[in-house]
Protein backbone atom coordinates (compact mmCIF):
# COMPACT_ATOMS: atom_id res chain seq x y z
CA UNK A 1 0.00 0.00 0.00
CA UNK A 2 1.41 3.42 -0.96
CA UNK A 3 2.09 6.13 1.61
CA UNK A 4 -0.62 8.29 0.03
CA UNK A 5 -3.27 5.62 0.43
CA UNK A 6 -2.12 4.93 3.99
CA UNK A 7 -2.44 8.63 4.82
CA UNK A 8 -5.92 8.68 3.30
CA UNK A 9 -7.01 5.65 5.32
CA UNK A 10 -5.71 7.15 8.58
CA UNK A 11 -7.37 10.51 7.80
CA UNK A 12 -10.64 8.64 7.22
CA UNK A 13 -10.25 7.01 10.64
CA UNK A 14 -9.65 10.44 12.22
CA UNK A 15 -12.71 11.80 10.39
CA UNK A 16 -14.66 8.89 11.84
CA UNK A 17 -13.70 9.89 15.37
CA UNK A 18 -10.82 7.47 15.99
CA UNK A 19 -8.52 9.62 18.18
CA UNK A 20 -5.90 6.87 18.30
CA UNK A 21 -5.42 7.25 14.54
CA UNK A 22 -3.55 10.53 15.19
CA UNK A 23 -0.60 8.52 16.53
CA UNK A 24 -0.63 6.43 13.34
CA UNK A 25 -0.71 9.53 11.14
CA UNK A 26 2.38 11.31 12.43
CA UNK A 27 5.04 8.86 11.16
CA UNK A 28 3.34 8.76 7.76
CA UNK A 29 3.37 12.52 7.24
CA UNK A 30 6.45 13.59 9.20
CA UNK A 31 8.94 13.73 6.31
CA UNK A 32 6.61 15.80 4.11
CA UNK A 33 5.79 18.17 6.98
CA UNK A 34 9.46 18.59 7.86
CA UNK A 35 10.23 19.45 4.24
CA UNK A 36 7.46 22.07 4.28
CA UNK A 37 8.74 23.47 7.57
CA UNK A 38 12.26 23.80 6.15
CA UNK A 39 10.76 25.51 3.12
CA UNK A 40 8.86 27.99 5.30
CA UNK A 41 11.86 28.67 7.50
CA UNK A 42 14.39 29.08 4.68
CA UNK A 43 14.21 32.86 5.09
CA UNK A 44 14.60 32.87 8.85
CA UNK A 45 17.71 33.77 10.80
CA UNK A 46 20.10 30.88 11.35
CA UNK A 47 19.80 31.43 15.11
CA UNK A 48 15.98 31.29 15.04
CA UNK A 49 14.67 29.81 18.27
CA UNK A 50 12.25 27.57 16.37
CA UNK A 51 13.70 24.75 14.28
CA UNK A 52 11.83 22.88 11.53
CA UNK A 53 11.32 19.81 13.73
CA UNK A 54 9.83 21.87 16.56
CA UNK A 55 7.64 23.76 14.09
CA UNK A 56 6.28 20.47 12.71
CA UNK A 57 5.51 19.12 16.17
CA UNK A 58 3.86 22.32 17.35
CA UNK A 59 1.72 22.67 14.21
CA UNK A 60 0.70 19.01 14.24
CA UNK A 61 -0.33 19.09 17.88
CA UNK A 62 -2.08 22.46 17.56
CA UNK A 63 -4.04 21.40 14.50
CA UNK A 64 -5.04 17.91 15.58
CA UNK A 65 -5.60 18.70 19.26
CA UNK A 66 -8.13 21.36 18.37
CA UNK A 67 -9.87 19.44 15.63
CA UNK A 68 -11.90 16.27 15.74
CA UNK A 69 -11.26 15.82 12.05
CA UNK A 70 -12.93 16.71 8.82
CA UNK A 71 -10.18 16.23 6.30
CA UNK A 72 -11.31 16.26 2.70
CA UNK A 73 -8.18 14.40 1.71
CA UNK A 74 -4.44 14.28 1.89
CA UNK A 75 -3.88 17.66 0.17
CA UNK A 76 -6.38 19.38 2.49
CA UNK A 77 -4.55 17.99 5.52
CA UNK A 78 -1.09 19.04 4.29
CA UNK A 79 -2.30 22.52 3.39
CA UNK A 80 -3.94 22.91 6.81
CA UNK A 81 -0.74 21.90 8.61
CA UNK A 82 1.34 24.22 6.39
CA UNK A 83 -1.04 27.06 7.22
CA UNK A 84 -0.77 26.21 10.93
CA UNK A 85 3.04 26.37 10.64
CA UNK A 86 2.80 29.76 8.93
CA UNK A 87 0.56 31.05 11.74
CA UNK A 88 3.01 29.79 14.37
CA UNK A 89 5.80 31.68 12.62
CA UNK A 90 3.60 34.81 12.55
CA UNK A 91 2.88 34.48 16.28
CA UNK A 92 6.56 33.91 16.97
CA UNK A 93 7.46 37.04 14.95
CA UNK A 94 4.86 39.09 16.83
CA UNK A 95 6.27 37.98 20.18
CA UNK A 96 9.81 38.76 19.09
CA UNK A 97 8.77 42.14 17.69
CA UNK A 98 6.95 42.97 20.93
CA UNK A 99 10.14 42.21 22.85
CA UNK A 100 12.27 44.33 20.56
CA UNK A 101 10.32 47.20 19.00
CA UNK A 102 11.43 48.17 15.55
CA UNK A 103 11.64 44.59 14.35
CA UNK A 104 14.52 44.96 11.89
CA UNK A 105 12.72 42.93 9.26
CA UNK A 106 13.66 43.05 5.60
CA UNK A 107 11.01 43.25 2.92
CA UNK A 108 9.92 39.94 1.50
CA UNK A 109 11.00 39.73 -2.14
CA UNK A 110 8.29 37.72 -3.86
CA UNK A 111 9.80 38.49 -7.26
CA UNK A 112 12.59 36.01 -6.69
CA UNK A 113 11.00 33.14 -4.82
CA UNK A 114 13.77 30.75 -3.97
CA UNK A 115 13.22 29.68 -0.37
CA UNK A 116 16.38 27.62 -0.31
CA UNK A 117 18.42 30.70 -1.17
CA UNK A 118 16.68 33.30 0.99
CA UNK A 119 19.00 35.04 3.40
CA UNK A 120 16.60 37.70 4.62
CA UNK A 121 14.42 37.63 7.68
CA UNK A 122 10.74 37.73 6.72
CA UNK A 123 8.27 39.99 8.47
CA UNK A 124 5.66 37.25 8.87
CA UNK A 125 3.31 39.58 10.72
CA UNK A 126 3.14 41.97 7.76
CA UNK A 127 2.93 39.06 5.32
CA UNK A 128 0.10 37.45 7.29
CA UNK A 129 -1.83 40.71 7.37
CA UNK A 130 -1.37 41.21 3.62
CA UNK A 131 -2.37 37.60 2.91
CA UNK A 132 -5.53 38.09 4.97
CA UNK A 133 -6.48 41.09 2.84
CA UNK A 134 -5.69 39.21 -0.36
CA UNK A 135 -7.85 36.27 0.74
CA UNK A 136 -10.81 38.57 1.35
CA UNK A 137 -10.39 40.22 -2.05
CA UNK A 138 -9.48 37.23 -4.20
CA UNK A 139 -9.54 33.68 -2.86
CA UNK A 140 -8.09 32.16 -6.03
CA UNK A 141 -5.02 34.41 -6.07
CA UNK A 142 -4.59 33.79 -2.36
CA UNK A 143 -4.53 30.02 -3.08
CA UNK A 144 -1.95 30.54 -5.85
CA UNK A 145 0.34 32.31 -3.35
CA UNK A 146 -0.21 29.66 -0.69
CA UNK A 147 0.54 26.83 -3.10
CA UNK A 148 3.53 28.47 -4.74
CA UNK A 149 5.24 30.25 -1.87
CA UNK A 150 4.27 28.19 1.14
CA UNK A 151 3.88 24.72 -0.37
CA UNK A 152 6.54 25.06 -3.06
CA UNK A 153 4.36 23.75 -5.88
CA UNK A 154 5.26 24.43 -9.51
CA UNK A 155 2.95 26.37 -11.82
CA UNK A 156 1.69 23.25 -13.60
CA UNK A 157 0.85 21.58 -10.27
CA UNK A 158 -1.06 24.68 -9.14
CA UNK A 159 -2.89 24.85 -12.47
CA UNK A 160 -3.93 21.20 -12.09
CA UNK A 161 -5.07 21.69 -8.49
CA UNK A 162 -7.11 24.81 -9.20
CA UNK A 163 -8.24 23.66 -12.65
CA UNK A 164 -6.70 26.68 -14.36
CA UNK A 165 -4.32 27.20 -17.22
CA UNK A 166 -0.64 27.77 -16.48
CA UNK A 167 -0.99 31.25 -18.02
CA UNK A 168 -3.75 32.10 -15.54
CA UNK A 169 -1.61 30.86 -12.64
CA UNK A 170 1.30 32.99 -13.89
CA UNK A 171 -0.95 36.05 -14.19
CA UNK A 172 -2.51 35.46 -10.75
CA UNK A 173 0.95 35.04 -9.21
CA UNK A 174 2.19 38.29 -10.76
CA UNK A 175 -0.87 40.28 -9.62
CA UNK A 176 -0.86 38.74 -6.12
CA UNK A 177 2.87 39.35 -5.74
CA UNK A 178 2.46 43.04 -6.59
CA UNK A 179 -0.55 43.34 -4.29
CA UNK A 180 1.33 41.78 -1.36
CA UNK A 181 4.42 43.91 -1.95
CA UNK A 182 2.29 47.08 -1.98
CA UNK A 183 0.36 46.04 1.12
CA UNK A 184 3.52 45.22 3.03
CA UNK A 185 5.20 48.47 1.96
CA UNK A 186 2.14 50.49 3.01
CA UNK A 187 2.08 48.71 6.38
CA UNK A 188 5.80 49.26 6.91
CA UNK A 189 5.53 52.97 6.10
CA UNK A 190 2.45 53.38 8.28
CA UNK A 191 4.22 51.81 11.25
CA UNK A 192 7.23 54.06 10.75
CA UNK A 193 9.56 51.18 9.91
CA UNK A 194 11.81 51.15 6.93
CA UNK A 195 13.05 48.26 4.92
Amino acid sequence: MSDDSQVLRVLERINGGDREAVADLFPLVYDELRQRARFLMAGERTDHTLQPTALVHEAFVKLLAGQGGSWEGRRHFYNAVTDAMRKILVDHARQKKAQKRGGGFARLDLDHVDPAGKEQEVDYEALDSALGRLQKLDERRYRVVMYRYFSGLREQEIADLLQLTVKTVQRDWKIARHFLAAEMTDRSEASGGGA
